[in-house]
């Protein structure tokens, strides 16, 4: 990652959520965010702003801790929050809190605590972001809308696709022109076209571990890659195209993405 954010000068860095494994973070004295973050993230390119959305592991631990000031003073790279949009002139990022639209952490959490707080009541808490979403993409006027969460859309992965997002999110992008949403929670890299809209789905979820062969998606509708390694990916925008590059630990590149404002093809 350092060498591509070298040859690429890159602006910033986003993190698709589970910042942190197995349980997010206990508090914000927590020595997991320096052992698993500023102490990882060494090389000089990756000194930029960190952007980072919570996965569902996060909210297994202390959430209120990931998203405190205090981290920042730790590492000013950092900067977590629940929903918020990220204006980077050309293009506008829309980050949203998806694991509270995730009905089985409610309804059968299994072992597992998760931490609710500022969440409930559940079904008011998705509806109010859903109205905020739907707010900002509408009144956005920016080139490229790319809306970022921890769960897939669309995924062939272990977990496939997201219910809850392809019936409640998925209509609110295809209405407001969005043209590409990104994703972690499978362990994976990929990249799923709609067959109904220009929308292009993008997991970046090789960060860490991978689950090799592990497949759970059943729908191979616009598959246009995918690679059950590590790995991470790079966006870069102009004005008419966007290019986005997914490669392996060593930063060989292993699928490439080009898009115009009018058309897109794919290599």
């Amino acid at each position: 990652m350092g060498r591509i954010g070298e040859e690429l000068d890159i602006n910033f860095i986003i993190s698709t959520g589970d910042n942190f494994y197995e349980n997010g973070l206990t508090g914000i004295d927590d020595t997991a965010f320096e052992e698993s973050f500023t102490n990882v993230y060494t090389a000089k390119s990756l000194q930029k702003q960190w952007y980072s959305v919570l996965g569902n592991h996060d909210y297994r631990g202390d959430v209120e801790a990931q998203l405190s000031p205090v981290l920042r003073k730790i590492d000013g790279r950092w900067l977590c929050l629940r929903s918020f949009v990220l204006n980077a002139e050309i293009a506008e990022f829309f980050f949203v809190d998806t694991t509270p639209f995730v009905e089985k952490y409610f309804s059968n959490p299994e072992d597992h605590t998760y931490d609710w707080n500022g969440i409930s009541p559940q079904k008011d808490y998705v509806a109010d972001l859903l109205k905020d979403v739907e707010l900002a993409l509408r009144e956005s006027t920016a080139k490229w809308k790319i809306v970022i969460g921890h769960h897939g859309i669309r995924s062939i992965g272990y977990h496939g696709d997201t219910q809850e997002l392809v019936k409640k999110l998925l209509p609110i992008l295809e209405a407001n022109n969005v043209d590409f949403y990104m994703n972690g929670h499978d362990h994976c890299l990929e990249h799923i076209s709609s067959t109904v809209s220009p929308i292009q789905f993008l997991t970046s979820g090789g960060g860490s571990r991978a689950w090799r062969g592990d497949f759970g998606g059943l729908n191979q509708d616009g598959v246009k890659f995918y690679y059950d390694g590590q790995g991470f990916m790079s966006v870069q925008l102009t004005q008419s195209d966007a290019k986005i590059m997914f490669y392996d630990v060593f930063g060989n590149v292993l699928h490439k993405l080009s898009v115009a404002k009018q058309a897109y093809s794919a290599m």
